[in-house]
């Protein structure tokens, strides 16, 4: 729909309506893409000087680098980011790959990926072949996945660690699979993961598809990627605007408006969508018109809780492995990437490592010098050239907001889209998305808070995007 054609639209004014977001990360990006070009006249204000939230890069002033404040990861499951890198034009910026290497210390590699075998039997030869798992490891994480796919709901009161205890998992599944595999995905300790987050993440990644399981990164930094949002804004008669802190949002009842202060400037109008981190939500609270259901909201966003993750940026001399990704076992440091291999723009003749480490609370901890010279020590015993190349710079990132936690009974204060004020909604991978705390949720949040806005307007538009159909014998079991 066109700003020409809105008006001839049931339920929409005659003149164009004009929506505030407040928040340019994934999910303000992507109800603002939908909303402009469904013909809303959109304005998004964003505090920092980029896009993308917590799924940004900046220059660091550090290394003269460019880096992402943390490495993002999509999945060929997350079909709402996926749609909204298509929509914006930036999906060619994706490398794909659905291989997943493990390595031990000492360098020994197991590669767990997708078989010509129908989905969910697909993964299987790569379990059965992976070196890093004993016989019964192998049996019961096999065990483990059949249960999953024969039972379509989990309590939502149960967590991951006592599903696993009782579905009989060896310590070696528990270390090496359901513990870095799962839980470092999930950024939280099997205890704080309820048992339908894990489910979900088990189905996609190892049971629907094969294609559910690929795993995408941007080939270039983050706020490069969702610069793409900026440009489809601007063509659409639709803006981001930078620097921008809201003060305070007032309802005008008579008027029907929405006013948003931010930085000391008004911005009017019709309709408003927060599109914050919890944290950033509650703090606006007090400064929002207040009613029963405003406090009832604050009360529940006290119960939600982030979890850190830390990231090593390493630059080498040389190149320490032709891997692109990898898993690592037994030690702090979970997930290496080598993005000099996918980032056309880094040097090829050397390497460009970022090492995640989830679930960090303890390593966040550590000062500098003590994350690095762990980091790299660790990184010595799976990469042998690491001892010969020169380290040319590195850093040290700890996001301590990273990712929110999804513990056995959070549904119960996760919101809709729907807010406690007239024409106002709420986006955030936290609200009520079914997903736990990721790009995807984010994504979808943002097509849901639209969603309702239209809704709200008489305007019965959807815009989430379905999931990714199962495929194989999993079509039988969904």
């Amino acid at each position: 729909m066109t700003a020409a054609s809105i008006s001839s639209t049931p339920g929409i004014r005659k003149t164009q309506h004009v929506v505030t977001i407040v928040g340019g990360g994934v999910a303000g990006l992507t109800a603002a893409c939908a909303l402009a070009d469904a013909g809303f006249r959109v304005q998004v204000l964003e505090r920092r000087s980029y896009p993308g939230g917590r799924a940004s890069s900046y220059l660091h002033p550090g290394t003269g680098e460019v880096i992402d404040n943390c490495q993002h990861v999509l999945f060929g499951c997350c079909t709402n980011l996926i749609d909204l890198y298509q929509r914006i034009g930036v999906a060619d910026k994706i490398f794909w790959d659905s291989k997943m290497t493990l390595i031990e210390p000492g360098g020994r590699r197991s590669v767990l990926a997708p078989s010509s075998l129908p989905a969910p039997m697909h993964g299987l030869p790569g379990i059965l072949k992976s070196n890093c798992f004993s016989l019964a490891d192998k049996f019961s994480i096999i065990f483990a996945l059949v249960s999953v796919m024969l039972k379509k709901k989990q309590d939502p009161d149960e967590d991951l660690a006592s599903w696993l205890k009782s579905h009989r998992q060896t310590r070696g599944a528990m270390n090496r699979f359901w513990w870095l595999v799962i839980a470092s995905a999930l950024n939280a300790d099997l205890d704080q993961i309820a048992m339908p987050y894990a489910a979900k993440v088990i189905r996609e990644l190892f049971l629907n598809s094969a294609n559910a399981g690929s795993m995408g990164m941007s080939t270039v930094p983050l706020s490069d990627l969702y610069r793409g949002a900026e440009d489809y804004l601007k063509a659409r008669h639709s803006e981001i605007i930078y620097n921008a802190n809201v003060d305070a949002a007032e309802w005008d009842e008579e008027a029907q408006l929405w006013t948003v202060t931010a930085a000391g400037k008004p911005y009017v109008s019709e309709s408003l969508i927060l599109a914050l981190p919890f944290e950033a939500t509650a703090k606006l609270l007090p400064k929002m018109p207040a009613n029963e259901d405003a406090i009832q909201l604050a009360e529940e966003l006290k119960k939600l809780e982030h979890w850190p993750i830390c990231s090593v940026h390493l630059w080498f001399d040389r190149e320490i492995t032709e891997l692109p990704h990898a898993v690592l076992l037994d030690r702090d440091i979970h997930w290496m990437y080598h993005k000099s291999r996918w980032q056309p723009q880094r040097n090829s003749n050397a390497s460009y490592i970022e090492l995640v480490v989830s679930v960090s609370r303890e390593f966040a901890a550590l000062s500098r010098e003590q994350a690095l010279a762990r980091a790299i020590e660790q990184l010595a015993e799976f990469f042998p050239e690491v001892k010969k190349a020169k380290i040319v710079k590195s850093a040290l990132i700890k996001e301590v907001r990273a990712t929110f936690g999804v513990p056995p009974g959070i549904d119960a204060v996760r919101p809709s889209a729907v807010s406690p004020w007239p024409n106002c909604f709420l986006a955030g991978d936290w609200i009520a998305t079914g997903w736990p705390s990721t790009m995807e949720s984010a994504a979808r949040s943002g097509y849901l808070a639209a969603e309702a806005l239209c809704n709200n307007l008489g305007d019965d538009r959807q815009l989430l995007v379905a999931d990714l159909k199962p495929t194989g014998l999993m079509r039988f079991f969904c």
